[in-house]
């Protein structure tokens, strides 16, 4: 019988708040935080909404670890820090190697890149910063996480654009199983709001001019925004060895990929993905209450992940509650399945489903309870998490009440 992993700790930041009490405050009250970007340096975009934040709090960060850090890396430390302080643990000489860190990352360290570029290119400087290098890793974050809490087992870095998250946490979930560690802090982390990355983005014609409406017949596209999600995984052994809370258990992980298109997404695959998830973790489509959907914005994404819903839920999916916080958050790329497993572990917790924001039209095409506008009360004993990424790589979470 395999390990059984829970968390004991989250924490995040973005534009809807720089805690996870904060955020989750936000949510349950169907507000959004996108809105125009406050960045001068953001010229020549025809699309200028996101989902910022505006200040960072006081962090207490040593100056010297915070120079050689992008935006990307600091964001996930902060939200880390939040989380490790909830779980009440610390690294010390009998447990250090015992506990680590995956972070997943969508777009590493632009802004960083950026400033070198705006340096050499424009201001005529003749090398780049000393700390280029190792700001712009896609590892960076997982190795400032680990520096900044003292942890020395299992550190690296995921990468699968959107999925980043979520793939960052159920391997996380492997390392406890497979008995490589004790404890692990994992999540994602992006800070995308960046001229370069925008343009990319705008060059996709999926941006939307305003906000994002998943799965409301007048969506226009998605919406981009910055964040950091993370959460202190253990062994349900040793959470209750040391008398820890527990929020919530990583029931299960589902893993595909599409193997069809580098930006198209299919039906199959999400479908493979959300069945594997509800195989790992024992459960039946009947037993799950809330599915915090991938939901963009888009109508290729909507339609295909409501289709997928469907095959996989069957009869329950009417009953099934789904809303996508990304209506409220934006797209966080690889940092939006940390932030949605926030929203997953509060609604187990508080018994409460937030809602989809923005939504004003049915579409056919979306028929599913996708919670308009307005939280739900509801006892949640299980809540699924899908993130579909480019390159069709899917992960789905289950986490259930304990």
């Amino acid at each position: 019988m395999q390990k059984r992993v829970v968390i004991t700790g989250i924490g995040g930041i973005c534009g809807l708040g720089n805690d996870a009490p904060a955020m989750w405050d936000a949510m349950r009250a169907g507000r959004s935080a996108i809105g125009p970007i406050d960045n001068p340096s953001l010229h020549d975009l025809k699309v200028k909404t996101g989902c910022e934040i505006k200040e960072l709090p006081e962090h207490g960060i040593d100056r010297k670890q915070v120079v050689s850090m992008d935006r990307f890396s600091l964001l996930a430390v902060i939200a880390a820090r939040e989380a490790m302080r909830q779980s009440g643990l610390t690294a010390h000489a009998d447990n250090t190697y015992r506990m680590g860190a995956i972070v997943g990352i969508g777009v590493a360290g632009f802004e960083t890149i950026e400033e070198n570029y705006r340096a050499i290119l424009l201001e005529g400087r003749n090398r780049a910063a000393i700390f280029t290098v190792p700001k712009v890793m896609p590892g960076a974050a997982a190795g400032q996480v680990s520096m900044a809490l003292g942890l020395r087992g299992p550190v690296f870095g995921a990468t699968s654009a959107c999925s980043s998250a979520n793939h960052a946490i159920s391997t996380a979930v492997d390392q406890i199983r497979l008995g490589r560690a004790d404890v692990m802090v994992a999540g994602g982390t992006e800070a995308p709001l960046v001229w370069g990355v925008l343009k990319g983005w705008e060059a996709l014609r999926v941006l939307s001019p305003d906000t994002c409406r998943p799965f409301s017949a007048d969506r226009a596209g998605l919406v981009l925004g910055e964040g950091a999600g993370m959460a202190v995984l253990e062994s349900y052994d040793h959470a209750m060895a040391r008398g820890a809370t527990i929020l919530a258990e990583i029931a299960g992980v589902g893993l595909s990929a599409d193997a069809s298109d580098i930006v198209a997404p299919t039906v199959e695959g999400p479908e493979a993905a959300m069945r594997f998830c509800l195989a790992d973790a024992g459960l039946n489509p009947e037993d799950v209450d809330y599915l915090n959907a991938h939901g963009t914005g888009t109508k290729a994404n909507d339609q295909i992940e409501t289709a997928a819903i469907k095959r996989v839920f069957g009869n329950h999916a009417p009953s099934l509650s789904v809303s996508s916080t990304k209506s409220m958050h934006a797209h966080c790329l690889g940092a939006s399945g940390g932030l949605e497993m926030i929203a997953c572990v509060m609604a187990i917790r508080d018994g409460i489903v937030p809602p989809t924001a923005n939504y004003r039209e049915p579409d056919p095409e979306c028929d599913l309870d996708v919670t308009p506008n307005v939280a739900r009360e509801r006892k949640v004993r299980a809540a699924l998490s899908n993130s579909f990424a480019f390159g069709g790589t899917n992960a789905v979470l289950a986490f259930k009440a304990v």
